[in-house]
């Protein structure tokens, strides 16, 4: 399928804006791995994903990470083209989990058909939303919910993602996920490992009772 086929907002496009954005969006495959965005600095331009999955997280001064969400087929990435938006400006990394296809369409054509088309800025606002909400949750997350409990909804999530209870992931991978150490992951698996939740082995996390996972209190 072609670009259009997986762009909401085609259809509402006029044949002009169509032009403008088919003649300057290109197209990039890359390996997991790859930051494709590096800061509010950088204003490289709004990814639409072909197939594949990206990470978008944050730093602390001290060089932890956390994600704030992950995007995936048809997903649209609009902090990567954040200068975009004058009252938005996000110390945001944007990085492939896996390997991964993607359209970019740059920041200054997006910006020039946002600004004369309703649709185009109704859908731009309803995507900022969207993001604000996943903001807003993983806020919830941290404040409210112990670390073990997180970490449990994570292997959770993680394998419904992969439709798999045997993960490769490493600590270090769940720690920068969820903002913590990776001592403190470790740590904690090993008691799941205990409680028969899970087993551990080098770079995998097998989920082994998904209900008791489930069932941790907050």
């Amino acid at each position: 399928m072609d670009f259009q086929d997986y762009f909401p907002l085609w259809p509402k496009l006029n044949k002009s804006q169509q032009e403008r954005i088919r003649a300057s969006l290109f197209y990039r495959e890359v390996k997991k791995g790859t930051i494709l965005h590096d800061g509010a600095l950088d204003c490289t331009g709004l990814f639409l994903i072909r197939d594949g999955q990206l990470r978008a997280y944050i730093l602390s001064e001290e060089g932890r990470e956390i994600t704030l969400y992950r995007l995936f087929e048809r997903d649209m990435c609009l902090l990567s083209a954040s200068c975009i938006m004058h009252s938005i400006q996000f110390e945001v990394m944007i990085a492939a989990e896996k390997d991964t296809a993607l359209w970019v369409i740059p920041a200054d054509v997006y910006k020039a058909v946002m600004e004369e088309s309703a649709a185009a800025a109704n859908y731009t606002n309803e995507l900022m939303a969207s993001r604000f909400s996943d903001v807003m949750w993983l806020i919830e997350e941290i404040m409210w919910k112990s670390l073990d409990k997180r970490i449990a909804d994570f292997l959770l999530e993680e394998a419904a993602i992969e439709g798999s209870n045997r993960l490769q992931m490493t600590h270090e991978t769940i720690a920068n996920h969820l903002g913590t150490r990776r001592e403190v992951v470790t740590r904690m698996l090993r008691y799941f490992q205990e409680e028969g939740l899970v087993k551990l082995s080098r770079g995998v996390v097998e989920l082994t009772d998904e209900k008791k996972l489930a069932e941790r209190d907050p």
